[in-house]
């Protein structure tokens, strides 16, 4: 188990700085995603309704919480690799939710305003954005958050286990 823990805290030395760009670029997004569903309810608990989503109000407000606490966190860089996963989560069920019924020609919302509206070519134009977040995650998730980060601050580069054991002594 610490060797899960510790791989989710440490921030390894061969990440680049630039992973800060990879870092600013998607919690930004996640950040102004996560406001605009409680400033604007057709984004927010309207859409969540149109698409079927159980407990819509609930649900628009955790995912909105998620995204303006999990983008910020991206962007600072603190506890980034474990912040990654339920964003990788997120945009899945986003794909999942909307995209499907896109293709179908089934989509509750409004279609897209000019062609490609329905099919494969609307669904490959409009999941762009949840395509660019989740391969950002995966990035993130993997390579770490970089040296210009909160996590190299507090847990590199120096590894959670030999922090553990210096801390008790062993």
């Amino acid at each position: 188990m610490n060797k899960i823990i510790s791989w989710f805290l440490e921030t390894p030395e061969k990440t680049p700085s630039a992973a800060f760009l990879i870092r600013l670029m998607a919690g930004g997004v996640f950040f102004w995603e996560g406001i605009i569903k409680f400033v604007f309810v057709n984004q927010g608990v309207g859409r969540f309704t149109k698409l079927g989503i159980p407990f819509p109000e609930f649900s628009a407000h955790f995912v909105g919480g998620l995204e303006i606490a999990g983008g910020l966190m991206l962007i600072l860089g603190f506890l980034t690799r474990l912040i990654c996963v339920p964003f990788i989560f997120e945009m899945i069920v986003a794909i999942l939710s909307t995209k499907i019924s896109l293709y179908l020609g089934t989509f509750p919302l409004p279609l897209p305003p000019v062609p490609p509206q329905i099919g494969g070519w609307a669904v490959l134009h409009e999941i762009r954005s949840e395509y660019a977040q989740i391969l950002c995650s995966i990035f993130l998730l993997i390579v770490g958050p970089g040296p210009w980060s909160l996590d190299y601050k507090f847990f590199g580069p120096q590894s959670f286990s030999q922090r553990l054991k210096f801390k008790s002594g062993k």
